[in-house]
This record gives C-alpha cells, sequence and structure tokens, in this order.
C-alpha cells in the first residue's frame, strides 16, 4: 500500500479508536501494535515494550511529577485565594479593575499551578461570584476566568512545553523563555477586551470595586509573595546556570509543599497524601502517554508514512504561510477532541521535518502550538474549562459561558497572527538570555 494511502487510513482508524471512549495511551498502542502486526509482521510486536521505556528512559522527564507535585501543592491550599484578593486590593481604584484582578490572578496562579482546570476552580471560586454581585456581566465574569486559566500551559514552568521538549529534542530552557513574552501578550489582550465589555455594557459606579487602607493591602502580601519568589527563583535558578529544569523542578515543589505546610497549615497527614496521589495519577498518565506516542512514532516511521508525508509536503508549490495556516487549523481542530499533552505528542514528530523544510523556527512553534492548544479548552465539544466553570457557577447557563468565552478565543487568534507577524516576540528573550542558536 502506498505510504500516504496507509497514513489515512491510519488517521482515520486513530481518530475511530480515540472516539470509542479509550483512554488515549491505549488508543495509541492499540492503533500501533496492530498495523505493526499486519504490515511488518509478529515480530514487530515484540519491539514495542523496548520502544515504550526506551521512550521514558530520559533524565528531563523527571521535572514533569516535580512540577506537577508544584502545583498541586498550591492548589490544594487557599493560595489562589489569597491572590486573588491581594490583586483586587491592590488594583481597587482601576476602573473594571476586579475583572483585571481576576486575569492577573489567573496569570500568576497558572504560572505556579500549570493546570487549566485547577486555575479556573481556585480563582473562579471567588472572582466569579465576587464579579457577579458587582453588575459585572455572567459573560464577563465566566469567560474571563475560563480563558485565563489556559494561561497555565504557555507561561513557564509549563508542563506542555517540557513535553514539547522532550518530543522535538528542543531545549526546554529556551521553550519556556519563549512563552513569557506571548504570555503576557495574551493577558494584556484578555485585559484590554474584558476592561472594553465592561465598560461598554456595565455601570462604572457599580462595577468599581471596594475601598482598602493601606494596611489592609499590606498585611495580605505575606501571604503570595513566597509563591511569586518561587516561580522568580525556580527561572534563576534555570537560567543562572545553578540547576537543570529537572533538579530546579524538584526544589520547587519540596517548597510548594513547605509553604502550603507552614502557611496554609496543611498538616493533616491525609491532605499530604491526597496531594502526592493526585500527583501521582496525572503524573502516570502523561508518562504513560509519552510512552504510548513513542511506539505510535515509530510505527508510522517503520512504515514509512512521516517520511512520505514530509516529502510530499515538500514538493508542493504553496506558500509557506498557506501551509502554516493549514497546520493551524488541523491543531485547532485537534485540540477540539484532545488533550494537549496528546496532540503535541502525535503531532509534533510529524509536523517539526515539514516546517523546519519551510523555514519556521521549532521554539517559535511550540508557543503558535501550544496557543492553538489554549483556544481547544475553551471551546467546544470538550472544553474543559468551560465545564469547570459551569461546575462552580451551574445557574450560568453553558451557552452563556461559551459566548463568554468566544471573545478571548479572538485574542488567542490576534496573538498567533502577530506572533507570525513578529517571530521575534517568542525569539526576543529566548535569544537575550540564552543566546541566538547556532
Amino acid at each position: 500500500m502506498d505510504p500516504l494511502t496507509l497514513g489515512a487510513l491510519v488517521a482515520l482508524v486513530t481518530v475511530a479508536v480515540l472516539f470509542s471512549g479509550i483512554s488515549v495511551a491505549a488508543g495509541l498502542l492499540v492503533v500501533a501494535g496492530g498495523f505493526l502486526m499486519v504490515f511488518d509482521g509478529l515480530r514487530s510486536l515484540s519491539l514495542m515494550p523496548e520502544i515504550f521505556f526506551g521512550k521514558l528512559d530520559n533524565f528531563a522527564l523527571l521535572s514533569i511529577p516535580m512540577f506537577i507535585i508544584m502545583g498541586a501543592a498550591i492548589a490544594s491550599t487557599r493560595a489562589g485565594g489569597d491572590l486573588y484578593e491581594a490583586l483586587e486590593r491592590w488594583l481597587t481604584r482601576v476602573p473594571g479593575g476586579l475583572v483585571v484582578s481576576n486575569l492577573g490572578a489567573c496569570a500568576l496562579f497558572a504560572a505556579m499551578s500549570g493546570s487549566s482546570p485547577a486555575t479556573c476552580a481556585a480563582i473562579g471560586k471567588m472572582g466569579i461570584p465576587e464579579m457577579r454581585k458587582r453588575g459585572y456581566p455572567d459573560g464577563v465574569a465566566a469567560g474571563s476566568i475560563a480563558a485565563g486559566g489556559t494561561l497555565g500551559i504557555l507561561i513557564p514552568p509549563s508542563v506542555t512545553m517540557i513535553v514539547y521538549g522532550i518530543a522535538t529534542e528542543t531545549s526546554i530552557g529556551r521553550l519556556f523563555l519563549a512563552g513569557v513574552v506571548p504570555g503576557l501578550l495574551l493577558v494584556g489582550l484578555f485585559m484590554a477586551w474584558s476592561l472594553y465589555s465592561t465598560w461598554r455594557s456595565g455601570d462604572a459606579s457599580v462595577l468599581s470595586a471596594g475601598n482598602y487602607t493601606w494596611r489592609q493591602r499590606f498585611e495580605i502580601l505575606p501571604r503570595v509573595l513566597p509563591f511569586i519568589a518561587i516561580i522568580l527563583g525556580v527561572l534563576y535558578a534555570m537560567y543562572g546556570g545553578i540547576a537543570t529544569p529537572s533538579e530546579t523542578a524538584a526544589v520547587g515543589a519540596l517548597l510548594c509543599l513547605v509553604i502550603a505546610m507552614v502557611i496554609y497549615r496543611l498538616w493533616n497527614p491525609r491532605d499530604l497524601w491526597r496531594v502526592l496521589q493526585d500527583s501521582t495519577k496525572e503524573s502516570v498518565m502523561i508518562l504513560f502517554i509519552i510512552g504510548a506516542a513513542g511506539v505510535f512514532s515509530y510505527m508510522l516511521s517503520s512504515l514509512f508514512i512521516t517520511q512520505s508525508i514530509a516529502e510530499w509536503i515538500g514538493t508542493l508549490d504553496v506558500n509557506r504561510w498557506v501551509l502554516m495556516g493549514a497546520i493551524n487549523i488541523f491543531l485547532l481542530i485537534a485540540g477540539f477532541f484532545l488533550p494537549p499533552v496528546a496532540v503535541i505528542l502525535m503531532a509534533a514528530p510529524i509536523l517539526l521535518p515539514i516546517i523546519t523544510t519551510a523555514g519556521f523556527d521549532p521554539i517559535w512553534f511550540a508557543v503558535v502550538l501550544t496557543i492553538n492548544m489554549e483556544i481547544g479548552l475553551i471551546s467546544p465539544p470538550v472544553g474543559l474549562n468551560l465545564y469547570v466553570i459551569n461546575g462552580i457557577a451551574p445557574d450560568i447557563k453553558l451557552k452563556t459561558i461559551l459566548m463568554g468565552s468566544l471573545p478571548f478565543v479572538a485574542c488567542m487568534v490576534i496573538a498567533i497572527v502577530l506572533l507570525c507577524l513578529f517571530p521575534g516576540l517568542a525569539l526576543w528573550l529566548p535569544d537575550l538570555v540564552m543566546g541566538p542558536e547556532l
């Protein structure tokens, strides 16, 4: 069978298997094993365990469970509420400052936890009722939190960036730095839209926040400054040449656990056990997908599907931006149905030779890919963040949450366009800190 035809068949079978409800990792293993057995014989199945565990034999993978523990320790405390309250007290004089506070809290909490659902839950439980009480439209209140929660996979430290770096063998340090400016750009776009929509639809006197004394503003800082110090410390250790990403992740996880125990009195062994248990479950899920995706990639390569697709696209006489537009559409559709980690592990090995042949930087592409995955988190039919918000505020209709999040989807599309027009938004900081790539 022609490799391109075989590739189309693999794609159809993979979609059918994943839509059956089976887990992503098990589905990839079933598809890979089936096609290897049919087209390469039973002997190829004996290689699957070696490939699976070989893909996990990477020291950089240790950073994934460590960053997950770091986020779980924060998510298990009142850190999100304190962060939200601190920003509210300091931004009380800004017109529409409450929605700005929520987005800022989402950005900081997402950077610490790396989890979109955890960010939505932690900030939304306090932010959404408070915004609604003060006259903010339901769409703005729900949509801003849903969109703000997606920032965790872009602003470092990001687990998805680690997964992309491992899948494509690119520098994790560069990937983290590449997400900083686009992440701040997205925060700015989100805030600009929220302030505009708030001003357009509400009474400024109703939308103003409460009055706080300077004492009230300063007394909340000791609860949140340690977490911000950890973020800055992790980044400094990584880029100051003090430690590797895995080592800094381990130190960050330990410090977050200590702060959760000291500041938030997380002494109960059951609570600590729950943090470690949840972290282990999420880590195993991601690592299982990584191993299964390695077997899936081996199947595509051994059947010459990956090479044939790259060669076929290389022969197409189309503008490279038309090609990038088609890739973005593919990523958007995939992100509607699959979690970001699964899309990255399945698509990155195939797309990397295509984008490099077309002259695109793989570090820059990682940011574009990640923003596409953010759109999937607030878009139906899966749209995980939409359902988290609906669970927090069940009296807000899912349609209202969706309509409120659509303008933020437009902000993400604008960010992708700006990245295409100005690639330096993603590449300037990595080149400044770590030097240009040779």
